[in-house]
């Protein structure tokens, strides 16, 4: 089994499945049975790269980081996600799963979100495509998330608060589940990274892998090498890594690093560092890492960034690190703020918090001066504003 796609189940080794209440079972079915066949097709395909191109603005540079190089004494590529429509890599799937939806006969659609950036591509693409939108987010996502919680707004999308547990990424994907559990046959649910039951971890990996199809293609025009050394990538859920890794993990000679939510430390109890912290079970529909207690209860995640404080990691990831085939970095919250304000006093270019997580890295693994180092820089930090702003002055 090649590492980047699950078996016929949704495996990827012991990780995957579909772990589903009975209500869903329709719809998880009619998603397994046709998705391929749908996006895989020379129509559906036709329509997604031409809004890839001219809606979405792809292809994203491959922005070789001259500054960045000089300092760690490396090759540093930056792969420019933040350029995209809507300021990250979350438009890549969001399309494309409102473009399936509709295929498949739906007219409403749900999400989750946590930093507000699959949100916002989400409800972008509802008002593209003429879609009712519902997005579920954390009460606490949306109080340090607020410009993303006003565009999503303006585009016509309702945003409702989860009010539960830690009222933040994981318990807006619990609300969704209930909605899509009371709305079975009209909806269908755009889960926003590799997590959930089985399609969805494969689904949003092949909409994302348009990252490394580019960067192998890029990299080849500009130094006449398709493979970097190194690809880096942050990892919450964890579908820019995905995306990011997914032609090159089949590709021995190119090592893969993810770094993870260490939050204020991994014997803190405020972290978010799943591949440390975590241990085998079900969580959102699949079997993976979790953020657990011994009698399997989730365990609280804590993270300076919205969209990496999440309890588990996708079963792709997972695989990833049983099988030893990537190497996973724990960043706390004070070395992502410092890669934040390395990159923009260096490039400038404010990247987000969660993409100062792969920054990070940098300084935590050695590298030679002829290594060819990616790193997905998946958003821009326009929504991290106001946590940037605290911090000026203590960096």
């Amino acid at each position: 089994m090649s590492y980047r796609n699950p078996d016929d189940h949704g495996y990827y080794g012991e990780f995957g499945g579909a772990f589903i209440p009975e209500m869903l079972y329709p719809n998880v079915k009619e998603l397994q049975e046709n998705y391929l066949t749908i996006i895989e097709s020379e129509e559906f395909q036709s329509e997604y790269q031409d809004l890839l191109k001219n809606y979405v603005g792809r292809a994203t540079p491959l922005y070789f980081s001259k500054n960045l190089s000089n300092k760690y004494n490396t090759r540093i590529y930056l792969k420019r996600e933040d350029l995209n429509h809507t300021g990250a890599h979350k438009i890549n799937n969001a399309l494309g799963q409102v473009l399936l939806a509709k295929r498949l006969g739906k007219t409403r659609i749900i999400a989750e979100t946590g930093a507000g950036q699959h949100g916002v591509a989400t409800a972008t693409a509802c008002a593209l495509l003429g879609m009712e939108c519902i997005v579920y987010m954390g009460e606490i996502d949306i109080q340090r998330q607020a410009p993303n919680v006003a565009r999503m707004k303006m585009l016509g999308a309702q945003v409702i608060a989860a009010t539960s547990g830690s009222k933040t990424l994981k318990d807006a994907v619990n609300e969704a589940l209930r909605d899509w559990i009371n709305h079975p046959v009209t909806t269908h649910y755009v889960i926003g990274s590799v997590v959930g039951p089985h399609p969805f971890p494969d689904l949003v990996a092949r909409f994302q892998s348009i990252i490394s199809k580019e960067i192998r293609e890029q990299l080849l025009e500009q130094t006449g090498r398709k493979n970097p050394d190194y690809v880096i990538a942050c990892v919450g859920g964890g579908s820019n890594a995905a995306g990011t890794f997914y032609h090159f993990v089949d590709e021995k000679e190119v090592k893969i690093i993810a770094a993870e939510a260490g939050g204020y430390g991994i014997d803190s109890g405020k972290s978010a560092a799943t591949t440390f912290l975590g241990t085998s079970g079900v969580l959102h529909g699949s079997k993976s890492l979790v953020m657990q207690t011994e009698d399997g209860q989730v365990i609280e995640p804590h993270s300076i960034s919205a969209g990496l404080d999440y309890p588990g990691i996708g079963p792709f990831h997972a695989h990833l690190f049983k099988e030893k085939r990537a190497e996973f970095f724990s960043i706390n919250d004070d070395e992502a703020l410092k890669a934040a304000f390395e990159l923009t006093r260096l490039e400038g270019i404010i990247p987000a918090l969660e993409s100062s997580h792969a920054l990070a890295v940098l300084d935590q693994k050695k590298f030679t001066e002829n290594d060819i180092v990616v790193i997905c820089l998946s958003g821009r930090g326009d929504k991290d504003m106001e946590t940037y702003l605290k911090h000026i002055g203590n960096e």
